[in-house]
């Protein structure tokens, strides 16, 4: 460090601790620890270890929830597969936040799918979507022990992954490569935008369609109301293809699904007042938002995931879109908006296009689209 900060006590602090890698974690290895030193008598080995445990869980500054939390997580990691036991490093014990936290909702996720594909008979047809197990091509193999923890040091995480921006983006091109990833980008303007809003063109008019065909058109440039083109334009596609009744779903009508996408939010309001009103509302889904000074001045967006919010590296709205649509694979997450999502999914990434199954509609609407 530079010798002006050689002065200052808590930088001094900080670059011993980096320098000699004094941790929670060190103090936790040496607390759990199955030898002592030669000689030590018991009443020693007992302050000793009493001294490494509260340097560990800090109780000072811990409540009782947080320091049985810490507890837990490590017994956790003694029982997990080895390549998840590598998160550690990423994981922040006193904030409880990071890799860790994120990748086990994730994995949890995950496994619950594959626990429900081994139980169903092999004539049922095979999970899909985000859902679907799949490897990574970009992996020639999976990587463990030392390797993995070599490869993982090359990425940028932090404490607190909610708040990285572009990991999102970063997983999913690891999942399925450049060419897929990019496919939203290259061929929204020229195969899509135009063709959609002909489309649309020919649905009932409402005063809501309308609104969102002049905003698509940019008919509606001073209109502070409106949303921008490419969102309008996104937005459009509700009512080509609107939400239909299923399993577990209700039939919702095509205004409602377009409030249940996205949220405008003046970015001159609190958006945790907003989200303190979700949950006074006891909302079980909280919805993604826009936030900025009028809806055609968006100057940042939110995904929703589990609840909290993650920021989105994009800061157009076909780059929110694209983001959206790649949080379902990164935390297998299934379909809000089967009918929409499908269709991104087969006709603009080609993601499992000959195995997923699709409505007519979709069908439909691909073949006009790219006809």
């Amino acid at each position: 460090m530079d010798e002006d900060m050689s002065n200052c006590y808590p930088e001094l602090r900080e670059a011993l601790l980096v320098k000699f890698d004094i941790s929670p974690e060190t103090y936790r290895q040496r607390f759990r620890a199955t030898s002592s030193p030669p000689g030590e008598t018991p009443t020693e080995s007992y302050h000793r270890l009493k001294g490494l445990y509260r340097r560990w869980t800090r109780p000072e500054e811990k409540s009782k929830e947080q320091m049985g939390e810490t507890i837990i997580l490590e017994q956790l990691l003694q029982v997990l597969p080895p390549d998840t036991r590598t998160w550690e490093h990423f994981y922040d014990g006193e904030k409880n936040t990071g890799y860790l936290s994120w990748g086990l909702r994730t994995m949890s996720r995950k496994n619950r799918a594959t626990c429900s594909q081994q139980a169903v008979p092999a004539t049922v047809p095979q999970a899909q979507g985000p859902n679907r197990p799949r490897s990574a091509p970009t992996v020639p193999h999976q990587l463990d022990g030392d390797a993995c923890r070599e490869a993982l040091s090359f990425l940028v995480h932090s404490p607190d992954e909610a708040n990285v921006k572009g990991l999102l983006t970063q997983d999913f091109l690891l999942l399925f490569g450049t060419e897929t990833a990019c496919k939203m980008f290259e061929k929204w303007d020229t195969a899509f935008k135009i063709k959609i809003v002909k489309e649309a063109k020919h649905l009932t008019q409402s005063t809501e369609l309308c609104r969102l065909l002049n905003a698509a058109e940019t008919l509606a440039e001073n209109d502070d109301t409106s949303w921008d083109s490419d969102m309008a334009c996104l937005l459009l596609l509700l009512y080509l293809l609107p939400p239909t009744a299923g399993r577990k779903r209700t039939k919702i009508s095509p205004s409602d699904a377009v409030d249940k996408m996205v949220h405008f939010h003046k970015s001159c309001c609190s958006i945790d007042e907003h989200l303190g009103e979700e949950r006074v509302n006891n909302r079980t889904s909280y919805i993604n938002i826009a936030a900025g000074r009028t809806r055609n001045r968006i100057d940042t967006f939110y995904i929703v995931i589990d609840k909290q919010l993650i920021p989105c590296q994009a800061t157009s709205s076909l780059g929110f879109y694209d983001e959206l649509f790649k949080s379902h694979y990164v935390f297998n997450l299934s379909y809000s908006l089967v009918q929409l999502y499908t269709f991104v999914q087969t006709t603009v990434y080609n993601i499992d296009i000959n195995t997923t199954d699709e409505s007519p509609r979709i069908r439909e609407l691909r073949a006009k689209l790219l006809n």
